[in-house]
């Protein structure tokens, strides 16, 4: 059915580790019905279908796109088969979600990005974080300028958490913190306090048996005048372990904003100091520590059905997210060059 009518059809390339999440959210959204899943291992494939209740399986994404000819396809694969599966959405004229990284390369990104606007194809990239609903709650309080013109701020996600175990690959990669956590952290900072012209990044290799960085700082001078610093680290152990937790700290000119850990969120300004609980909702199908990262899948995939509904244009549109990925590959090239890089002359 068309994407005005009472049912999305969507289909899912990529029936990996994450991809379970998706279906979940997915299934509770009313007016979407999740008709076809794709994956090159059928079996795993055919494992989430009987599990979610799908019928059709492929093993192949343009066979399914053509036969099913669905309102959506979310692609949740990894980031270097991103390029070619967005490319031939568009060409099936298929609006299309895409997983984190959105690319391995900023050419990459531009060139899918190009490829669904001359298709007139709605994209939207699947980066979650700033969707979760503590940092929304964050956001509200600077927004509604509750501590005035912000000048400061601080996204911190510290972590002895073992993400190995479960997603193995992440131990392989030459690169591993800034690309598969710090681009959240980063996209947050953009979402608080907007663009960044200057990043300064430092990292570092605390685990010997992992390939690439598991500790990153990293500098960003706003285009706004504020500066945040954006820290992530999976080898700090720690008395109380927060993961999946994200922190923030925002400074402005009339008071501050906190959100400390177990989602204690603390606004501080002239009219005196008050306190909430923002913790997220836990959803039937999550479990905790898990269960904000859930609740951020279903916000997001939420916001992509309105935003097909409506013909507005969503938040994370594929043009915001190379904003977000260029600070990725600045902050590789300023720890490498270990000097200060402008996202928009890469």
């Amino acid at each position: 059915m068309a994407p005005n009518g009472p049912t999305l059809r969507g289909t899912l390339v990529g029936c990996g580790f994450f991809a379970a999440n998706q279906m979940h959210a997915w299934t509770g959204i009313d007016g979407v019905e999740m008709v076809a899943l794709c994956d090159r291992d059928e079996a795993r494939a055919r494992d989430m279908a009987a599990r979610f209740g799908v019928t059709q399986v492929f093993t192949d994404a343009a066979r399914m796109l053509a036969e099913v000819q669905p309102d959506f396809v979310d692609i949740a694969t990894t980031a270097p088969s991103h390029r070619a599966l967005v490319e031939l959405a568009a060409e099936a004229g298929t609006p299309v979600i895409c997983q984190k990284p959105f690319a391995p390369t900023l050419a990459d990104a531009r060139a899918m990005v190009q490829a669904c606007e001359r298709a007139g194809v709605p994209l939207m990239v699947h980066e979650n974080f700033r969707w979760q609903s503590a940092i929304r709650a964050a956001a509200s309080e600077l927004h509604s300028g509750a501590i005035g013109k912000p000048f400061f701020g601080r996204v911190t996600f510290r972590s002895g958490f073992d993400v190995y175990a479960a997603q193995p690959y992440l131990a392989e990669g030459a690169r591993f913190i800034i690309e598969d956590l710090g681009i959240h952290a980063l996209d947050v900072a953009r979402f608080l306090f907007g663009d960044v012209a200057m990043v300064t990044a430092r990292t570092a290799r605390i685990n010997p048996r992992i390939a690439g960085e598991d500790v990153a700082t990293m500098l960003l001078d706003h285009d706004s005048g504020v500066t945040s610093i954006v820290d992530c680290s999976y080898a700090t152990r720690a008395a109380e372990e927060l993961f999946p937790q994200a922190l923030l700290e925002i400074d402005g000119a009339d008071g501050t904003i906190r959100l400390d850990r177990n989602y204690q969120l603390t606004v501080t300004n002239a009219a005196g100091t008050r306190s909430s609980d923002v913790s997220p909702q836990l959803l039937p199908w999550a479990e905790r520590p898990w269960h904000n990262i859930q609740e951020s899948v279903a916000r997001i995939q939420e916001h992509w059905v309105d935003c097909l509904r409506t013909g507005r244009e969503p938040e994370t549109c594929g043009r915001d997210n190379v904003k977000t990925l260029a600070l990725v590959e600045a902050a590789y090239l300023s720890a490498e060059r270990q000097t200060s890089v402008i996202p928009s002359e890469l």
